[in-house]
């Protein structure tokens, strides 16, 4: 390789490395992710751009929001796999528009609305879930869909992936270099998501209150730790003792108190 051009790479590589660095240094450092946005407090509805915009006000790290998918394959952000009564995998976009709108009068947004609104700021990180499908092949689907979209408005560095289905984390992982991909389904030790590739665990407080012993394993193989959903004082309390890495919760504001102590 001639050494001129070699060197031009390296210089490149460097500051990109140092670019990156400084954006994840701007990220809020604290371990509030606010479940469906900081929706509780203001009465906001869940899942909302409202949300949103109300988790990255009160300062948490992450908004966790979650994405399903149309019948003519537009990527929504909602919980369940109706809105607001309607079935959204057997409905148009534009059915679901002419529904009904969310309760301050929001129409159900879209994922690329969404990534918009989280990208106006560099403190909050979006936490993006991608619900299981009926299929796989729809989970395909909707698992490239996403992936196009975040690559479309170069939302990666806002990004952090988790799932209940592990075909789909096992798919973002193969397909979207350096992506931190968490497993939500509580059943797979440590070592075999470090194994598979896995950035983290993000396990119901249950599954890790029975299994205590994880925690440790998680830290000792360099697995991220995050647990949902937790609401009570107590068990935020008991995850703060064991040093989780982040709290899910739908009380942020009551999880800031604790924390700023």
């Amino acid at each position: 390789m001639n050494k001129r051009f070699f060197v031009a790479i390296l210089a490149i590589m460097i500051t990109g490395t140092a670019l990156a660095q400084k954006q994840i240094k701007s990220w809020n450092k604290n371990l509030v992710i606010a479940h469906r946005g900081a929706w509780k407090t203001q009465n906001l509805p869940e899942n909302s751009i409202a949300s949103l915009k109300e988790a990255i006000k009160i300062g948490c790290f992450g908004s966790e929001f979650d994405v399903q998918f149309t019948k003519d394959n537009v990527v929504v952000v909602n919980h369940n796999g109706d809105f607001l009564g309607k079935d959204i995998a057997s409905s148009t976009y534009q059915e679901l528009l002419d529904h009904k709108k969310l309760s301050n009068g929001e129409s159900i947004p879209t994922l690329v609305a969404y990534l918009k609104a989280g990208m106006k700021q560099k403190k909050t990180k979006l936490i993006l879930e991608v619900k299981p499908q009926k299929t796989q092949e729809r989970e395909e689907a909707l698992t490239n869909a996403v992936i196009a979209t975040v690559n479309e408005l170069k939302a990666a560095p806002w990004i952090e992936y988790i799932t209940f289905s592990h075909f789909i984390g096992k798919y973002l992982i193969a397909n979207v270099p350096g992506a931190r991909v968490s497993y939500l389904n509580g059943e797979i030790e440590p070592a075999k998501l470090k194994e598979q590739g896995f950035y983290g665990l993000d396990y119901n407080q249950g599954v890790l209150k029975k299994n205590p012993g994880w925690i440790k394993q998680a830290k000792d193989l360099g697995l991220i730790i995050n647990v949902w959903t937790v609401n009570a004082a107590k068990d935020m309390d008991w995850f703060l003792e064991q040093k989780a890495d982040y709290i899910t919760t739908n009380e942020p504001e009551l999880l800031f108190t604790k924390i700023k102590k």
